[in-house]
């Protein structure tokens, strides 16, 4: 069943090691394996799927776009596809939250996006250093990975990375410890040794590094503390945006201003690769064509992208919807670690971002591997993997929900027995 994967594909491949079936068909939050095996999924293709899998509506905007002799690929060539986004996309979510941003489309990944907005950072400042925090993750390629702290990534790399400087992440001393403060400091000493930024590139919740969850005050004392030295803010909101927190941008609840925002994941709303820049009006100083590649702007993925703005934006249906199951979901989880034997486990994350902390990761990745057994698709993040992060699709219902994390729990108690 396995066999041609195992034959012929390379060794790099790592989810189908912790789900090792073949499936064939999904919808929603339920996937289908090639027997005719249900799960519940509770990865949602590590954040790209926020409405679930194949969409009804965003699947029949592509299929008439197609029918239609829609442009593909067009380069970055104007297109009714990438007019009619931009038109929404400004109208529905940027204008009503008093943003003003210009749209670039780098290459179809998030981390194409972030290798652009740090190559946009140097080049608006002329100056190289960017700070990036203590269990970030913004991507493998080799820009993307000198911001990122994970060492198992960073091995790899070839050479060694070079133009960031990492500071520790909201929380990383404890709770009683402001280290926005310490950045500051830092910052404001010309014999710190840090030389002056670009750009802060930030998560204001910490996927990959295991749901760290920045305070409200830490984002806004960082804004300041950009704005006070002149260095650019960049938030890296590939997975935490397009309403994985309830709000459309992770940041809207503490009032943050970015220069620039990268976007990508769930932007096209059914899984197809695209990639988002928004940056701030007076940054857009690129020349022509100085910024380049041939995948610019997925035409297809700009309509079914623009399909879900307007399927699940145009009203505060959603975020309303995704604040009330996270609610419910957090509770249960609350349940589950205080009925549980180890009392190491803790709870953390906002919206439908949340996270069930096993403290190790052996013991994280056997509550996994039994709950996959039991039907439910569940992934480990943090710095051991000792993190079980849960990002159902926002369109779960509450039922199917619960019936997932009743394997969660069936899983935990037998694990810890």
């Amino acid at each position: 069943m396995l066999s041609v994967f195992e034959d012929l594909e390379s060794n790099v491949r790592s989810y189908s090691r912790s789900f090792p079936v073949v499936f064939r068909e999904a919808s929603g939050a339920l996937l289908q394996d090639e027997n005719g095996t249900e799960f519940i999924d509770f990865l949602s293709g590590a954040g790209v799927l926020n409405y679930g899998h194949n969409d009804p509506d965003l699947l029949a905007t592509a299929i008439q776009y197609l029918n239609s002799n829609g442009i593909i690929h067009g380069l970055d060539m104007a297109t009714v596809a990438k007019r009619e986004f931009i038109e929404l996309f400004d109208a529905v979510i940027l204008r009503p939250r008093g943003l003003s941003y210009k749209f670039q489309f780098p290459g179809p990944t998030g981390a194409n996006s972030v290798e652009a907005a740090l190559k946009l950072a140097r080049k608006a400042t002329g100056r190289h250093n960017v700070i990036s925090f203590t269990n970030g993750f913004h991507g493998v390629s080799l820009g993307a990975l000198a911001i990122t702290g994970n060492r198992y990534y960073r091995d790899v790399a070839g050479l060694p990375t070079a133009g960031a400087t990492f500071a520790p992440y909201d929380g990383y001393f404890g709770a009683d410890n402001d280290t926005s403060q310490y950045l500051d400091k830092m910052l404001s000493d010309a014999s710190s040794g840090i030389d002056l930024p670009a750009a802060i590139i930030l998560e204001t919740i910490q996927g990959e590094g295991g749901i760290n969850v920045a305070s409200q005050k830490w984002l806004r004392n960082l804004e300041r503390l950009c704005r006070k030295n002149g260095i650019l803010l960049i938030v890296d909101d590939i997975q935490a945006g397009c309403g994985r927190t309830g709000s459309f941008f992770s940041f809207e609840s503490a009032g943050l201003s970015p220069d620039i925002v990268v976007l990508s994941k769930s932007l096209s709303g059914v899984g197809l690769p695209l990639s988002l820049l928004l940056l701030k009006p007076e940054l857009d100083i690129w020349q022509p064509g100085e910024h380049n590649g041939t995948f610019r702007g997925n035409n297809l993925a700009l309509v079914t992208a623009t399909g879900a703005v307007r399927k699940f934006w145009a009203d505060g249906n959603l975020s309303t919807a995704v604040v009330e199951k996270g609610h419910i979901v957090s509770e249960r989880l609350r349940q589950i670690a205080q009925s549980a034997s180890d009392e190491s486990l803790s709870v953390r994350g906002r919206g439908l971002m949340l996270a069930l902390d096993c403290a190790r990761g052996d013991v994280a990745e056997k509550i996994v591997r039994r709950a996959f057994e039991y039907g439910l698709v569940v992934e480990r993040c943090g710095a051991e993997d000792q993190v079980i992060k849960l990002l159902p699709p926002l369109t779960i219902d509450v039922a199917t929900a619960q019936r997932g994390l009743d394997i969660l729990q069936r899983s935990v108690s037998e694990v810890l027995a």
